[in-house]
């Protein structure tokens, strides 16, 4: 039968190409483009997609756009919006599968690498508090809040709840920076040092404070910042 596709053999390279090389060497526009093969399956998805990053930026920009902002944006339907914006929760979900049930946080860079898969997709400041048992494994997750951390004082009653209701008399705080630095401000640096002493009071140890941006974080336990540290 013949193929009424003209950008089949295009297709075909392409995916041979991924299949023999992974995504090393493929262009941010020649990623898209592949994924778009699933929302447009008889047209050149190349120019939509070079028009795609032009109109966001970088591929994080779009895909961390919501799907009322994709519609307007893109002039694209919902199927297609959706399918842009399930991407990165998508692989939230996957990094947390491969993590597993047995979480051993016991130094600053698994800790550091489990903190940026907490983080992966959002667009909004969220902070956790990771509850772990005496030897440093992962009991909980647990979202404190979700918005800009400027008033520590009021998240201190859900950290300390979260610690006692999971039992963990260790513990370490996380949040991230969407979009900005992972360098603490002033205001994270206060906060911390206020939610370790009143956590100590307590019984509890604040372990670590680690934020996120992107793929790179920054670690109060390894710069010896207002926590305890590991081990």
């Amino acid at each position: 039968m013949k193929n009424n596709n003209p950008h089949a053999n295009h297709r075909a390279r392409m995916r041979t190409r991924y299949r023999t090389q992974g995504l090393t060497g493929f262009a941010d526009h020649e990623v898209l483009e592949i994924l778009l093969y699933y929302c447009y399956p008889r047209c050149d998805t190349n120019e939509i997609a070079h028009r795609m990053l032009r109109e966001f930026g970088s591929l994080h920009n779009l895909f961390d756009a919501d799907v009322e902002t994709l519609i307007t944006k893109l002039q694209c339907t919902e199927k297609i919006a959706v399918f842009i914006n399930l991407l990165p929760a998508v692989a939230n979900r996957y990094f947390r599968s491969k993590w597993g049930d047995n979480v051993i946080l016991d130094e600053g860079v698994t800790a550091g690498e489990y903190a940026i898969t907490l983080f992966v997709g959002d667009t909004i400041e969220k902070f956790y508090t990771l509850c772990l048992d005496k030897n440093y494994k992962l009991i909980n997750a647990v979202l404190i809040s979700e918005g800009t951390l400027d008033e520590s004082a009021v998240y201190l009653r859900e950290i300390i709840r979260a610690a006692i209701q999971n039992h963990s008399g260790h513990i370490i705080l996380a949040h991230n920076h969407p979009g900005g630095t992972f360098r603490p401000s002033r205001n994270d640096l206060e906060a911390t040092r206020h939610i370790t002493d009143a956590a100590e009071l307590m019984g509890i140890t604040v372990i670590d404070h680690i934020i996120v941006a992107g793929d790179t974080y920054y670690s109060f336990a390894n710069r010896d910042q207002h926590v305890k540290g590991y081990r």
